[in-house]
Formats: structure tokens, C-alpha cells, sequence
């Protein structure tokens, strides 16, 4: 007997998703291996919807030194809450909640594409980074031996970098992009995030100190105003991140503005994560 034909899911409002996160049921169906933190795959379900979903509670992060307030799950939605923001959408849906094991975060999980995606990140024997790719630096691959490490010179990974030096992002390695049908692009993993001193720590350095795309500027702009005290973001902000946290995140937007170019490295903190994927 041949098997049933799967209903597919109708398409959520974003409203909607993050009603379901919020208040469905969540069912745990196993543990992601090889994360520093705890990360549970898991289906959440809420007047007839079900997804699935990642959930990190706080009880199974492990302690960071230079990050000693708040939780990491509550950076992981302040992310969120600055990528709505942009009107980028590069983070997924995103929210605070009780469930197995006290409080966590819980995100949609994204699924792959049905087709392979273009490469965004690659090493390559050149000096130079060929058409359509930028360069980040050289590469240890062993045996004595370097390469160019690349990334594509693409519009979506751009608009993560200004992302990332926005909310400081510490940790943006290669197994954190997603990308997902449609052609869309998701970045996660945003626990070290939004820390007050520079932290920024990426694999999306091609652009270092060229020009913000107009694009960019505008959307930068927004941003401030929406920070502003007694705005509704900037409230938000703080009921996740410290105060010192975001006056920082005003000043780092301020700073992109009157600059008007991509960051480079500070030089007082490693540039490149490591492991870089």
C-alpha cells in the first residue's frame, strides 16, 4: 500500500509562528549533538499547528566569564528581536519560554532546501579571491600548508554582517548559516551576543571597511530611532540585555552610521571563531 500523501502545513503569519512558540505544547525528540550548550529538536504544537523547533534551556548553558549577566537564551531573542527589526528577517522566529526543563529559548527549526545551495564559503589555492567571492584571510590546512579562505560575495550575507556588527557578535561561524527554500538565509546561534566591550568575532570579513550599501544606511537609521529611550524596541532590549548593553548597541549603530563602512578587526580580539564552522 503506497503511503499516504502528506498534508503540507499552511503558511504563519509571523504573529502566528510566535504564538505557536510561545504557547504550544513542546514534545522533545532527541538532542542536537556537538553543541557547547544544551540544544533539544523538538515539535511544538498549538490549535492544530505543529512545527518543529530548537529549545536551549538555561539550565543546560555552561557558564561564560565574559559574559556574567542575563542568559544566553536571552541574547538569542534580543537577535531576533533586532533582525525584525531590520525587516531583514535573518534570524528565525525566536521567543522566552518555560518548558522541559525551566526556562529556554525556543526558535523554529529551519529545514534545508531540496536542492543544493550555492556555496557561501570555500578555500581556495589562489592569491586571490576569484569572481563573485571575497576574501577573509589564510588558512592553516595542514602539512605545513595555507589557503584562502573565502566567502561568497552575496547580498544576503552582507546584510548579516551588518547584522553582526550591530548586536556584536562574537561567534558567526560557517555551520551557523542556514540557508533555506526559497533562497532565503538564516543566521543562528546568537548566544554571545550584544556583550558591552568589542567582541565581534566573524567569518564575514570581506567587506571590511568598504562602503554600507544604501540599503544598509537606511536601515541603520531606523535602528537608532527605534532605540531611542521610551521607544518599544529599546524597552525590549532591555528587559533582555543590560543597560551598559544597550547603550553599547546604540553607540555601535551610531558608530556604522557616521562611518559608513563595514568594521574591520580591532586587533584586541581574535577576528575569525574558532572552530570556524
Amino acid at each position: 500500500m503506497p503511503a499516504p500523501e502528506r498534508i503540507p502545513s499552511r503558511s504563519l503569519t509571523d504573529t502566528e509562528l510566535l504564538t505557536l512558540l510561545t504557547e504550544g505544547t513542546l514534545t522533545v525528540l532527541g538532542q542536537v549533538g556537538g553543541a557547547s550548550n544544551a540544544v533539544l529538536h523538538c515539535t511544538v504544537a498549538y490549535e492544530g499547528e505543529e512545527r518543529t523547533c530548537a529549545w536551549k534551556p538555561v539550565a543546560g548553558e555552561q557558564p561564560l566569564w565574559d559574559f556574567p549577566d542575563g542568559t544566553l537564551a536571552q541574547r538569542e531573542v534580543a537577535a531576533y528581536e533586532i533582525s525584525r527589526a531590520t525587516g531583514w528577517d535573518l534570524v528565525p522566529p525566536t521567543v522566552l519560554r518555560d518548558g522541559p526543563y525551566g526556562q529556554g529559548m525556543c526558535q523554529l527549526w529551519i529545514d534545508a532546501p531540496e536542492e543544493d545551495p550555492p556555496e557561501l564559503l570555500a578555500l581556495v589555492e589562489e592569491d586571490e579571491p576569484g569572481e563573485g567571492w571575497k576574501a577573509v584571510g589564510l588558512a592553516d590546512v595542514g602539512g605545513g600548508r595555507t589557503a584562502l579562505l573565502v566567502h561568497a560575495d552575496d547580498p544576503r550575507l552582507r546584510r548579516l554582517a551588518v547584522l553582526d556588527a550591530v548586536i556584536n557578535n562574537g561567534d558567526r561561524k560557517g555551520g551557523h548559516l542556514l540557508p533555506a527554500p526559497g533562497g532565503l538565509l538564516y543566521g543562528i546561534d546568537h548566544g554571545v551576543t550584544f556583550n558591552a566591550d568589542d567582541k565581534l568575532r566573524t567569518l564575514l570579513w570581506g567587506w571590511a571597511g568598504e562602503p554600507l550599501t544604501e540599503e544598509a544606511l537606511r536601515v541603520l537609521g531606523l535602528l537608532a530611532r527605534e532605540l531611542a529611550a521610551g521607544e518599544p524596541l529599546a524597552t525590549r532590549m532591555a528587559q533582555l540585555i543590560t543597560a551598559a548593553e544597550v547603550e553599547a548597541l546604540r553607540e555601535r549603530v551610531a558608530a556604522l552610521l557616521g562611518s559608513g563602512v563595514h568594521p574591520k578587526p580591532s586587533g584586541q580580539w581574535p577576528p575569525i571563531p574558532w572552530p570556524p564552522v
